[in-house]
């Protein structure tokens, strides 16, 4: 699906110029369930900045579907990360005066052709893929921190994206709510063949993926 051959990725201020990839070689196949590991400032996140095009390397190509990323539009990547792919994030980025189900809603507004009556069924489908069916209508102050991250994964994948991107999505979590925001990926890579990337710290929940790749300085060392 995503390819990256030889990118490089290298942030330069006038008096500063930071290495953040250096030579990373990767394929990431459809179906797939990859963890990205490294200590901090490795990176972990802009690697993941780049699979999910939201990131142009200084160097290397990346290819999507076997074509360039250099051969399509903006326009058609825009399209691209808004109904193919998924992003959920550390910190929750929901919003507290909406309630579960108008927070899941909110990628949906940018599609065209889709009646608010569409919206609201496919919000709730998403939800109910997370185990939150009965929270629909509370607000996210109401909700534990595993109920947060489930309404966010319910929003990253209710436009029923190819890939899923997460940026240590258990990372704010207990240990008992890490597993349960696991089984629900899990779940998701197995029964609904969504494809999986996961960027985390903690050795335990890499083990339950089928791949890990790992940073050192910015360099693939596994």
């Amino acid at each position: 699906m995503i390819q990256l051959e030889g990118v490089e990725k290298v942030y330069r201020t006038d008096r500063i110029e930071t290495i953040a990839l250096t030579n990373i070689n990767l394929n990431v196949r459809a179906g797939e369930f990859i963890s990205i590991m490294g200590p901090s400032g490795s990176g972990k996140s802009t690697l993941l900045n780049v699979i999910g095009l939201l990131d142009v390397p200084t160097g290397g190509k990346v290819a999507l579907n076997q074509k360039p990323i250099t051969a399509y539009t903006d326009k058609y990547l825009a399209q691209m990360r808004n109904e193919e792919l998924g992003f959920i994030f550390q910190t929750f980025h929901l919003i507290n005066d909406l309630s579960v189900v108008d927070n899941v809603e909110i990628p949906l507004l940018y599609r065209k052709g889709l009646s608010s009556a569409d919206r609201r069924k496919r919000a709730l489908e998403a939800l109910e893929k997370v185990g939150l069916q009965s929270r629909v209508y509370h607000f996210p102050g109401q909700l534990s921190g595993g109920q947060q991250q489930r309404v966010a994964i319910a929003r990253a994948i209710v436009g029923n994206p190819k890939i899923l991107l997460a940026d240590e999505p258990t990372g704010n979590l207990d240990s008992q709510m890490g597993d349960e925001i696991m089984e629900v990926l899990q779940s998701l890579n197995r029964d609904h063949q969504t494809t999986v990337v996961m960027v985390t710290h903690d050795p335990r929940q890499a083990e339950k993926t089928e791949r890990i790749v790992r940073l050192f300085d910015g360099r693939q060392v596994s």
